[in-house]
């Protein structure tokens, strides 16, 4: 390999990311491995295109015309990509010098991967995620421990194949924020490709891939709105790559206990505070789900004709666990 020909382009989504993409591209430009830095600007306003413009590691920028949301813009950012592998990266996130190296070792020592999650940490070291676990009802949840088998990626730092994620489809850019890295998952599984961590080949120092990460600088975790996404995300990933009956049920279930949320205020049963259980949240979340379920069901049947794995087995091998 030569700086000429790397393999990895690195995609920056940024939207307002003023006060900390530049850590950023320095840590980018600090990496042992060469490579290919796209930054797309989710049409910012706060400076940040002037900073992109003004780095010395003068970074390739795609600015879209709309704010596309972090899914919208790593589907627009594939059409550029044009190196076997695509590294996801958060703007509010600085990867240690031997981040890309690490994870591009990792997959070339897994032939059957497609995908790498690495090691996410927090500003005091705590870790973050060590990639995605599915749980029993569907939810993609971050595994903050070393672990040999992960079932998906977290979005905020991993590296894909391009081939790969381009047969199945893509990036759900639909999505506009969360869940497109488990739903990503959930669809190279399906087509036969594995998803590892740093963690699972042993050969691999996997702390030399951690990545410090300053959680929610640019959304923020636990809102109305980073509910209304990620609930509504969360049904429409099950819709598109579940066993139907566990797609059903989750789904049922999800109406059926918004439906009751007004029944308990009026028995004086103390309601959940969290934004998740407010009924006009879970009244928007049904209806987006609504509007776009013709086109999720087509989806689905693609995915279907993709697929070299069943769906239950898939989830009979992950879920839960």
């Amino acid at each position: 390999m030569t700086d000429a020909e790397p393999s990895t382009t690195v995609v920056v989504v940024t939207w307002r990311g003023a006060a900390h993409i530049t850590a950023c591209l320095d840590a980018l430009a600090a990496q042992s491995r060469p490579h290919r830095t796209l930054v797309v600007d989710n049409a910012s306003d706060d400076g940040t295109a002037e900073l992109l413009a003004a780095h010395p590691s003068k970074p390739e920028v795609l600015r879209l015309r709309r704010n596309a949301g972090y899914a919208g813009a790593m589907a627009a950012a594939l059409h550029k990509v044009d190196t076997p592998l695509m590294a996801w990266l958060n703007d509010d996130a600085a990867p240690s010098l031997e981040w890309l190296a690490t994870c591009e070792d990792t997959l070339e020592k897994a032939p059957l991967a497609a995908a790498v999650s690495a090691r996410l940490t927090l500003a005091d070291g705590t870790v973050q995620s060590t990639g995605v676990r599915l749980t029993a009802d569907g939810h993609g949840a971050d595994l903050a421990e070393p672990t040999d088998e992960v079932f998906g990626f977290c979005g905020g730092a991993a590296v894909l194949n391009v081939e790969a994620l381009r047969s199945v489809g893509g990036v759900p850019a639909s999505y506009f924020c969360y869940y497109e890295d488990t739903d990503t998952a959930w669809r190279l599984r399906l087509a036969g490709w594995d998803v590892v961590s740093v963690d699972s080949i042993n050969s691999v120092d996997s702390t030399a891939a951690d990545v410090t990460h300053q959680h929610g600088a640019s959304t923020r975790p636990g809102s109305v709105q980073f509910h209304l996404w990620n609930e509504r995300n969360r049904l429409l990933t099950l819709l598109r790559c579940a066993p139907r009956p566990v797609a059903i049920r989750q789904l049922v279930k999800f109406a059926v206990l918004t439906a009751v949320l007004p029944l308990r205020g009026l028995r004086h049963t103390k309601k959940p505070a969290a934004p998740n259980f407010r009924l006009s949240l879970r009244c928007r979340v049904l209806g987006a789900v609504a509007v776009r379920l013709p086109r999720t069901l087509s989806e689905r049947r693609a995915i279907g004709r993709r697929a070299a794995l069943g769906r239950g087995a898939v989830w009979d091998a992950w879920a839960g666990l």
